[in-house]
């Protein structure tokens, strides 16, 4: 997705096919077991799998693109020194329909990364440092 990407419930028209997007989005949260680099643009787009609509589509079929032009990315392991280190991260308030911030945390065991995740906050922060922190929170 383009940095700064804002979709709401209302933009566009309804699809008249709500299945088509369903499934192509259902399908693609399978691919970022082994692609955590389009993890949050499929998140953001499994937030609308109750009524999607034209512009939801239109940026599904980027995401499509993208994996067609980056078809050989993806998780290498290797060997190597064994140190657990974990990074975290929230926007603070980036939902605009309900302004909750989402979360998000990545853990390595060495150079490889074996947990990831991103997932919208349960309540709703009142500044950037409490979203942060209820991030690292989530993390640990």
């Amino acid at each position: 997705m383009l940095p700064g990407t804002k979709l709401y419930k209302n933009d566009g028209e309804l699809l008249d096919n709500p299945s088509l997007y369903r499934s192509i989005v259902g399908a693609l949260q399978y691919l970022t077991f082994s692609r955590p680099d389009i993890a949050y643009a499929i998140n953001y787009a499994c937030q609308f799998l109750q009524q999607p609509t034209t512009t939801h589509l239109i940026v599904v079929k980027r995401i499509l693109r993208y994996i067609q032009g980056t078809l050989d990315y993806g998780i290498q392991f290797t060997s190597g020194f064994l140190e657990l280190q974990a990074y975290t991260d929230a926007d603070w308030a980036g939902d605009p329909n309900d302004r909750k911030s989402t979360s998000g945390y990545v853990v390595f065991l060495g150079r490889n990364p074996i947990s990831w995740g991103a997932k919208k906050q349960t309540t709703v922060s009142r500044s950037s440092t409490e979203a942060e922190y209820r991030s690292l929170a989530n993390s640990t």
